[in-house]
This record gives structure tokens, sequence and C-alpha cells, in this order.
């Protein structure tokens, strides 16, 4: 599975427990961090860690992957998971406003990732691997 396969997969997994506001910036050509990176945004800190879970056990399931690193499940104000070339973070709306990351990494290319009940209801394509 390529990085962009597995970027999509982590956004779909953010869509199955309601993130919002979910976003993937390629960020390949502007760091060497990673190729790509996934926000979303839970409403709460229950939310944000749910949504970590989410992302968690669909990665592991359907591509046979363990995030590297993770940080801040205990607090759910900003959970990362980091998959090496795909991270993934998990905010809540006061830490993705305070924090920012769509400016700081706003060179990259930016995705907004459409669920597919968006699609369905005419809001744009949905993004395809």
């Amino acid at each position: 599975m390529d990085s962009h396969a597995l970027a999509l997969l982590a956004a779909d997994a953010c869509d199955d427990r309601k993130a919002v506001d979910i976003l993937l910036i390629r960020v390949d050509e502007v760091s060497s961090l990673a190729d790509w990176f996934v926000i979303a945004t839970g409403l709460s800190d229950v939310q944000v860690r749910a949504i970590a879970r989410s992302v968690e056990d669909r990665l592991e399931l359907e591509a046979g992957r363990m995030p590297l690193r993770k940080e801040g499940q205990s607090e759910g104000r900003w959970v990362l998971l980091d998959y090496g070339e795909v991270i993934v973070h998990a905010l809540t709306p006061a830490e993705r406003s305070y924090y920012d990351l769509e400016a700081f990494w706003g060179h990259g290319e930016t995705v907004p990732f459409l669920s597919s009940e968006q699609s369905a209801l005419g809001v744009g394509p949905a993004l395809a691997g």
C-alpha cells in the first residue's frame, strides 16, 4: 500500500468516528518527516481518542501497520500517530486552532477529504486511491 492509499485509509477511519474537517496535506516535497499528514478534528477529548483508536484499528487490520510512535492519547486533546510516511493528527477544535498545522504546512499540497456520504450528497468527488 503506497503512502497516499495509507493516508486515505487513515482519513476514512477518522470519518468512521465522525471527525470533522478532515484534511490531507502532502508534505513529501517540503519535508523529510513524512509523505502525508492527515489532520482531523474531534469535538471532545473522548471523540479525539476514539478517532485515534479507529485509525489504529483500521490500519492494523487493512494494512498490517502499527504506529511507530503515538503521543497524547491519555490527554485526548491532540493525538499523534506516526506511521513513518503518514502522520495522523486528531485534535480538539481549540488545539487545532492554536497550533494551526494547516498554515504551518501550507506550502504542501492540501487535499480536503470528502466522505462517501458527502460525495453521495453531491458535495464533490470522493478521493480515490
